[in-house]
């Protein structure tokens, strides 16, 4: 009961995030995951790898409501979306492989380091100026498979990555942000179909998994972080964004330093 109890807090706090700052949940879910299933006293073999594909489980959910509100308002380029998602498809699930093969050290310092640089991007408020124009399917293809990759690899829908290079290449930003929420969805269902399949016969894993999703968790993240968006966007009609960027930012500094230190 504690455990569903701490997940569903954990649910309400990265729904409130994306509310506040329009974020995937991943960045929030998986440090705080594995925090937890450390403290469930897993080994750390297996318990970032949980953590990280328990995430992409959750935003397979959330995905899917997210599309929905940026079609709705003519954000979305369906255009950009059919021409990303098989670079985008294959990168997630090349990602859940290349993870399963990767030592939970080296996982742990990619976390830690992805942490740091989104942490500096809001403290400086870093954005790249449109520099060009779209590359044909082929440079949108291999562009996808890159973010695909390292999202799935990190256990993120791959906004933080895919917005900058969508901006780079002069898409306008409301276009930006919903075209990278719709390729969340292809993403995660790729990448946690991944590290659902290689984790299918992982030794010490703990009841109510499926491969390396733990269903608890999901379950509990996925009730309480649908109801919390809207409570994060009204919240961030109210307060400094500013000053919200820097605490975001100072817990995402904290818990990278725990991944490269602790």
């Amino acid at each position: 009961m504690s455990d569903l109890l701490i997940y569903l807090c954990l649910g309400a706090f990265a729904g409130t995030l994306s509310g506040l700052f329009g974020i995937g949940g991943g960045l929030v879910i998986v440090p705080v995951l594995i925090t937890t299933f450390s403290l469930m006293g897993l080994s750390q073999d297996i318990y970032i790898h949980m953590a990280i594909a328990t995430s992409l489980a959750t935003i397979v959910i959330t995905a899917i409501s997210a599309i929905q509100n940026h079609h709705q308002r003519g954000n979305v380029d369906w255009s950009i979306v059919k021409r990303f998602t098989p670079g985008v498809l294959f990168g997630a699930y090349l990602g859940g492989i290349i993870a399963d093969r990767v030592p939970a050290d080296g996982l742990a310092i990619l976390l830690g380091v992805f942490m740091f640089v989104i942490a500096t991007q809001m403290l400086f408020g870093l954005k790249p100026d449109a520099g060009r124009k779209l590359p044909h399917s082929g440079g949108l293809i291999a562009a996808g498979s890159v973010i695909g990759t390292l999202s799935a690899m990190v256990g993120i829908g791959g906004a933080s990555l895919s917005v900058p290079f969508l901006r780079y290449c002069s898409v306008d930003m409301k276009r930006a942000v919903g075209t990278s929420a719709t390729l969340t969805l292809p993403l995660a269902v790729a990448g946690v179909t991944s590290f659902i399949v290689n984790g299918w016969n992982a030794v010490d894993l703990p009841e109510w998994t499926l491969g390396y999703v733990y269903l608890p968790a999901f379950a509990g993240i996925v009730v309480a972080s649908s109801q919390f968006v809207r409570v994060g966007a009204a919240l961030g009609a109210k307060l400094s964004q500013l000053w919200l960027q820097r605490a975001f930012a100072a817990f995402l500094i904290f818990m990278g330093c725990k991944l490269l230190f602790g």
